[in-house]
Parts: C-alpha cells; structure tokens; sequence
C-alpha cells in the first residue's frame, strides 16, 4: 500500500489543519495548496467538514519535504503523486523520476563540494595571513 492510499484503520490518530502545520512547519495555505494542485491525497474530512490528517498524511508531507529540498520542480512532484494513485503499473514510471531527481542531487553535490573546496582555499589563506 502507498503511502498515499487511505487506510480503514480506526485506531488510527486524525490531526487538524493546525496541528499538520505545527509539526511540519508548512502553512496551513500551504497544506490545501497541497491539496488543491493534487500533491496531497485525499485528505480525510468530519461530519462537518474538517480536514482530518493522519499518520500517513505526515509521512507523505516528510516526504514531499524531501523531493522539495532536491529541488524537484512542483509539477514534477505532483506527477509523481498522480502515479502513485495510479498504482503499481506505474512504478517504472516512479523509478525514471526519482533516478533523475538523484542525478540532479548528485550534480548539485558535486558543485558544492568544488563551491567548499575554493571556500576551503580563501579561509586558509587568511588563516596564514
């Protein structure tokens, strides 16, 4: 199962808007963004209609938080979303996106590690200085 995909647990625990927002450090804007552009799942609602995140959901958004500090463009990570509820037929799919994404990781490493070295290079210099 998805992380994504609901589950028909009952014991499981239900989180407000706010409480999401307090432990992920994303607005509350943010998280119906999030859903609004169908980077979210479908989020649970109340007999009278308030968002009710669970575990899952917190797990999704770590996620997400992830793809979003690889610098995986917002369109890219909804489509992953889309595949996702899609299922297993598109793990393929999910695979390419993801490899590409770690290229991208890896070569922005690699340009940090050159940025540190010539960081390296200046502190020594004035260290000797």
């Amino acid at each position: 199962m998805s992380v994504i995909e609901s589950t028909t647990q009952t014991t499981q625990a239900h989180y407000t808007i706010s409480e999401v927002a307090a432990r992920t450090g994303l607005s509350a804007h943010t998280l119906r963004w999030y859903e609004r552009i169908g980077l979210m799942p479908h989020v649970d609602r109340s007999h009278t209609g308030q968002r009710r995140f669970t575990d899952r959901d917190l797990s999704w958004l770590d996620f997400v938080g992830k793809l979003r500090l690889t610098g995986m463009p917002v369109a890219s990570m909804v489509r992953y979303a889309e595949l996702v509820r899609e299922g297993d037929h598109t793990f393929d799919e999910r695979r390419e996106l993801l490899e590409s994404t770690r290229r991208d990781v890896l070569s922005r490493i690699a340009e940090l590690q050159d940025t540190l070295a010539v960081l390296d290079i200046k502190i020594s210099h004035y260290r000797e200085a």
